[in-house]
Order: C-alpha cells, then sequence, then structure tokens
C-alpha cells in the first residue's frame, strides 16, 4: 500500500513570495502561494538543476569603467596577471632538452670518439704570446728626403731600420738596438731601443707600439696556428731641420782637408739666425749608423770602437776646444758697453807688450802679437786679429784701462760660453771661461793679469764647443737674440734669452767682421755671389805650441743676415792654421751651384 502524505496544517505554511507565515496578511499573498516549507526543500532538492559558480575576486566586483585610474596600460598597468599556460612550459622544457642534448653529444666526441687524437695534441702543443713589431717612426730631411726607414724582413719578423748612405749625417740620426730574445726564442726586449742622435732622443716619439698574437707550436716547434690579439701601430714620423745635401757636402769638405794626418777631426754647423733651425751639423770622423745598428759585422763594430779618431764623439756639440781669436767680437762689444773705449780711438800696437814678471820682478813677461799691425780702432782690430789691442783694451796696459776679467766673465755667459745649452736635441757641455775662482780650485794660484791678457785672446783654460760659438754668432747677427737650437723642421723659435746691447755696438762688430773678409784675415771668403762677415781664429795648443785649432765663424748675407756658421779642424799643424777657412770656402762655391736658395736676401 502507498504511502500517505499528510499535508501540514495552514499554520505551518508560509508565504513564497514575502517569507512570512500564511494568513498574517492576506491581501499580502495571493492564493496558492503558500507552501510548507519542507515540501519546498524536497521539491528543490529533487527538481532543481545543479549550476557552476564561478567564485568572483573582490577587485571585480568594485571594477566599473567609470571608476578606472589613468593608468599606462603599454606599462601593464591595470592589467590583471594570467599564468603562464601549459604549452609554453611544455615548449621551453623541450628546448632545455634539446641544448642538452647537443651538449651531451659533443662532450662525447672530445672525450670518448676523439679524445685520443686532442690528448696528444695538447702534449704536444703548446700556446704562447708573441709580439708584432710595430715600425719606427720615418725620418726626413727639410726637404722631404727620407734619411731613416723600416724594411720588412722575410725570414725575421723584426723591421729592419735602414739609414740613407749620405755622409755626415751619423751623430744626427743615431742608431738603434733590436729587439732581442733568448736562446728559447722568448723574447725579453720587445722594443727597439734609440741609441744615439735623433733616434735616442726622440725615441719616445719614434717608437710604436706593439700588437700581439698567440702562436701555438707542436713539440718541434713547429708554428700550428696563430691568431693576431692586436695589430701594431707604427710610431711617429720626423722632419728634421737640417738639409742633409748641405750637410753631406759640408763633411766632405772637412774630410778632404782635415783626412791624411793633417787634422785629428772637426766639425762643422750651420744655423738659421732667426729661428734658431739647424741646417747642418756634423762631426769627422763618423760612424756607420748602418753597421752599428745591424750588429752582424764584429770586425766592423770593433773597428768603430776602437778607432784612434774617436768617431763616437759627437764634436758639434760635445767637443770642447780652446776658441782663439773668434772670441774678440764679445770682448768688444763688452768693451764697447763698458765705454773702456771709443770704436773710433787709435790704438798704437807693435807686435807685443811687456809687463814685470809676477814671480821676479827683475825680468819682464812678453805678450806677443802674431804680427806687428801698428795703429788699430776696433773695427780694423777685429778685422786683421790683433791680439795686442785686445790685451791692452780686454786687460788694461799702462794708462789704458782694460775690460778686466769679471765683466770678461759676465759678457761671455751674457752670449751661452761657459754655460750649457738649453735642453735640446743640440745640448752639448758647458765648457769653461777661466777666471779667479776656477783657477784657485784648478790649480790653487792666484790669478794675473797675464791670466787676463790670454783669456781676452780665447786661451789659457778657456773652452768652448762649436754648438756655443754658432748660437754666440746668430746673436751677433741678429742683434742679440740668443736662440735655442733646434733640430725639428718648423719649431716655434725659441729665445733663450734677449742681450742687452745697443744696436750700433752690434753694428760696429758686424762691420769689423764684414771687413775681416774684404781686406783682413779671412779675404779667402770675399766671394761675388753673397756678402760673408766672418771671424778666424787659430788656438795654440800645449807647451810647445805647435799643434793648433784652426776655426772661421761668421753669418751671410751680410746686409740682412739668416744663417750662422762655424768650422773646427781639431789639432793640426801651425802651418795649416787658415784650414778652416778652406771649408767654408769650399762650402760656400757648393752651395752656390747646388742650393743657391741659401744666399737669397
Amino acid at each position: 500500500m502507498a504511502p500517505i502524505l499528510v499535508a501540514p496544517a495552514i499554520q505551518n505554511r508560509v508565504c513564497h513570495s514575502t517569507g512570512r507565515p500564511c494568513g498574517e496578511k492576506k491581501e499580502e499573498h495571493s492564493p496558492g502561494s503558500c507552501y510548507h516549507p519542507n515540501i519546498i526543500m524536497l521539491k528543490d532538492s529533487f527538481f532543481k538543476p545543479k549550476r557552476n559558480y564561478k567564485e568572483i575576486d573582490p577587485d571585480e566586483i568594485l571594477l566599473d569603467s567609470r571608476n578606472i585610474p589613468d593608468l599606462d596600460t603599454d606599462q601593464f598597468e591595470g592589467r590583471l596577471e594570467r599564468p603562464i599556460s601549459r604549452s609554453i612550459l611544455h615548449g621551453l622544457v623541450g628546448l632545455f632538452i634539446i641544448i642538452a642534448g647537443i651538449f651531451v653529444v659533443q662532450s662525447w666526441k672530445l672525450s670518448i670518439t676523439h679524445g685520443a687524437e686532442y690528448r696528444l695534441r695538447s702534449e704536444k702543443n703548446s700556446l704562447r704570446p708573441s709580439p708584432l713589431f710595430a715600425g719606427r717612426g720615418l725620418i726626413y730631411d727639410r726637404k722631404g728626403e727620407l734619411l731613416a726607414w723600416n724594411v720588412p724582413q722575410a725570414e725575421d719578423e723584426v723591421p729592419r731600420r735602414e739609414y740613407a748612405t749620405s755622409t755626415g749625417l751619423a751623430h744626427i740620426l743615431g742608431y738603434v738596438r733590436y729587439p732581442s730574445k733568448d736562446s728559447n726564442g722568448f723574447y725579453y726586449r720587445e722594443d727597439f731601443e734609440g741609441v744615439d742622435g735623433v733616434e735616442n732622443y726622440f725615441n719616445e716619439e719614434l717608437r710604436g707600439v706593439n700588437g700581439s698574437r698567440l702562436i701555438e707550436v707542436d713539440a718541434r716547434n713547429t708554428i700550428v696556428s696563430q691568431n693576431v690579439v692586436r695589430l701594431p701601430e707604427q710610431g711617429n714620423s720626423l722632419k728634421l731641420s737640417i738639409d742633409s745635401h748641405v750637410q753631406s757636402a759640408l763633411y766632405r769638405n772637412i774630410e778632404n782637408i782635415a783626412s791624411g794626418g793633417r787634422f785629428v777631426g772637426g766639425a762643422g754647423l750651420i744655423m738659421d739666425v732667426n729661428t734658431g733651425e739647424i741646417i747642418a751639423m756634423t762631426s769627422y770622423p763618423e760612424y756607420s749608423p748602418q753597421i752599428m745598428s745591424d750588429n752582424t759585422d764584429n770586425i766592423q763594430v770593433k773597428a768603430l770602437l776602437n778607432a784612434p779618431g774617436l768617431p763616437f764623439l759627437d764634436r758639434a756639440a760635445d767637443g770642447l776646444y780652446a776658441p782663439g781669436s773668434i772670441v774678440k767680437p764679445y770682448i768688444a762689444l763688452g768693451i764697447l758697453e763698458e765705454k773702456i773705449i771709443e770704436p773710433d780711438a787709435i790704438v798704437v800696437t807693435t807686435g807685443s807688450i811687456s809687463i814685470p814678471n809676477p814671480y821676479d820682478p827683475n825680468k819682464t813677461s812678453v805678450f806677443r802679437d802674431w804680427k806687428n799691425h801698428g795703429p788699430l780702432d776696433m773695427r780694423r782690430a777685429i778685422a786683421v786679429s790683433s791680439d795686442a789691442y785686445f790685451y791692452i783694451t780686454g786687460g788694461g796696459y799702462k794708462d789704458q784701462k782694460g775690460l778686466g776679467i769679471l765683466n770678461m766673465d759676465r759678457y761671455l755667459n751674457m752670449f751661452g760660453f761657459g754655460m750649457p745649452v738649453p735642453a735640446s736635441f743640440a745640448q752639448g757641455k758647458a765648457g769653461t771661461i777661466p777666471s779667479p775662482p776656477w783657477k784657485k780650485k784648478t790649480f790653487n794660484e792666484d790669478w794675473y793679469i797675464g791670466d787676463t791678457y790670454h783669456t781676452a785672446i780665447g786661451q789659457y783654460g778657456f773652452q768652448v764647443t762649436p754648438l756655443q760659438v754658432v748660437r754666440a754668432v746668430a746673436a751677433i747677427a741678429n742683434g742679440g737674440n740668443l736662440l735655442a737650437p733646434t733640430i725639428i723642421s718648423g719649431d716655434k723659435p725659441k729665445i733663450d734669452h734677449v742681450i742687452d746691447i745697443p744696436a750700433k755696438n752690434f753694428d760696429i762688430v758686424r762691420e769689423g767682421m764684414r771687413m775681416s773678409v774684404e781686406s783682413g784675415t779671412s779675404q779667402g771668403m770675399n766671394v761675388p755671389y753673397v756678402r760673408v762677415a766672418t771671424k778666424s781664429g787659430t788656438a795654440e795648443l800645449g807647451k810647445s805650441k805647435e799643434k793648433i785649432n784652426s776655426w772661421i765663424t761668421g753669418f751671410f748675407p751680410y746686409e740682412k743676415p739668416r744663417y750662422a756658421f762655424v768650422i773646427i779642424l781639431e789639432k793640426g799643424l801651425v802651418k795649416d792654421q787658415s784650414s778652416a777657412g778652406a771649408v767654408m770656402r769650399r762650402q760656400l762655391d757648393w752651395m752656390k751651384e747646388h742650393a743657391p736658395e741659401y744666399f737669397l736676401l
């Protein structure tokens, strides 16, 4: 028998629409709208479909298009993050598996398949760094003539330094030492090293920057492979102020007269009186830059090192010599400046002067002139190179006041004597001006008037370099600018100092030097193609005075000086005292034919 469902009492019913018990307010519900709550629950349980509800995030509930802030969506502001999909994760895992597989396969080849081969090769081969040598900078003369360059070598990886074969350039150019390696083939010195001349003084400018490479060699030191790590950079080039052709001609002219035992050596310089640029600077004898750089012929190298003529001595800059009469123009300028005597005043010379002997008052000391010149004014005294005139006006004699040794020292210093040349390529030694302190220190003796006489004519302990002399005569030519010499073309002129002497006094001395060519001791320099002003000098050497230094110094053109010059021939016979003048005359003749531009006004 089927179960009988009994309807619950009406009071237990509720209104479906209001949720209140039925019968409370009839107007609020319609008939048939009241149900028993248990029946409703049973109905919902059996007949209502199940719904899939999605959880709503609080941010989504509050999200309202009218309240969206000003967000930069390109920067993902205001966007909701989404998790990486499974397909992407699966792709990444697959990629990693492929890469790992490749590594495994390559490792298998290296260690298993070819392992024995590579192990043997690593035991026999080695990697070593090796320099790629940079070429040194090129060296040119003032006209673009190439004087030093690099030649690549087929067998030797170090480029060969080569030099012009022109003579007279050795002390200017110098030479180099090559990079060196030990018995195992490793370089312990990887750079070229300048030893002398421009190669040494401008070593940093000429030196390039070496490159490098890695070389793989086997057990037999055979190159298996190589790889360039850094390319080399060549050094900077130099353009020198010298004219190589003028310099070579000057060297040959010195050599032609000095050779054959007539003189031990010699030197010559030509310098621009306005810029200090050195046009020629040569020393005889010289060495060979090529032989010294190559250093492959031990016999030739040893012969040069032991040569009696001292070919490695740069006589132009470092040779110290008694100057003789070439100092008289500078003494004359001191005499004029101190108003010791008027330039037109006549001094009567008789070929010598005599004074009491300081060691024995009963005897006299005689100071001789090389000739009795008779009455002289200053210009003529310079022209004929009178010793007696400068004894009297330089040291004083009888009633004539003299310049004195202290003033001599001061004026000679003004022209750069007794002082080092300003730091430059052409620097040289300081030399010596005799003075009472110098004599006391050197010989522990007192100073006497006779020492002053000898100093006034460039004798006694006086020592100068040819470089100092060419600077000094250039200062006479240009009116008082003592220049710092330079070897670089186009270098800015550097004035060491200005000599404060009136132009009229320089004019008097220049006139005396021109008179020397016209009617004095340098008449051999009286050429028709250029007017030259000179002062010659002969310095007697030793007690016997059998040997002399022969000098000539001056400038040209006389009307508008452009170049100063000096020639020194060292330790020759007395009969050859005019030889320096002969060298310069030959040089002028050569320049007339091959370099006339130097004579232009």
